[in-house]
């Protein structure tokens, strides 16, 4: 087909699959291969568009976690290691690593936390800002093109969707 026909008409790869399961295995419902084969190999898709635009601004996917957890916390975008470590889904070994690293960079800062004189509080800095900032634009830029296929009605159903999916890992 051409790729002018519109996508519901198109084949993928994940239609190969499925039909190869139908010939094989008959007696299977293969629905969830139809759908989270797709969601999987999108991931795999949005995977590298994210590491591209993170390094496009000389930044790992791991220290762009950081950042914006940061940077999300409004105020004075500051945040302790343990609420790092919630925001990320890492473990206090490796935050106190990944702030390491942060700090030796420039993009972050570490100072003593007023309410416990043994805990710290991490700051983004200037420079961490600015460069979780402008990889933000360049990520969403590149995820904008991947939903150009869908119209904004579309998009949100699909957002919708994938919401009633994930909650169930998450609760």
């Amino acid at each position: 087909m051409s790729d002018q026909a519109p996508p519901s008409a198109r084949r993928d790869d994940v239609d190969a699959v499925v039909e190869a399961w139908r010939r094989e295995r008959p007696d299977l419902d293969t629905t969830p291969l139809q759908v989270l084969s797709r969601v999987s190999r999108l991931a795999l898709h949005l995977d590298r568009a994210r590491r591209d635009a993170f390094a496009a601004f000389g930044l790992e996917p791991w220290e762009f976690d950081v950042l914006a957890a940061l940077r999300r916390a409004g105020g004075h975008h500051e945040l302790s290691p343990s609420a790092l470590t919630a925001a990320t889904l890492v473990t206090s070994g490796t935050m106190t690593n990944r702030i390491d690293r942060l700090v030796d960079r420039g993009l972050v800062a570490r100072r003593p936390d007023p309410g416990d004189r043994r805990g710290v509080i991490v700051r983004l800095t200037g420079a961490g800002a600015q460069a979780v900032d402008a990889a933000l634009a360049d990520r969403l830029a590149r995820e904008r093109r991947v939903l150009a296929a869908l119209d904004p009605a579309q998009a949100a159903a699909l957002a919708q969707q994938l919401r009633a999916l994930l909650l169930p890992f998450e609760d």
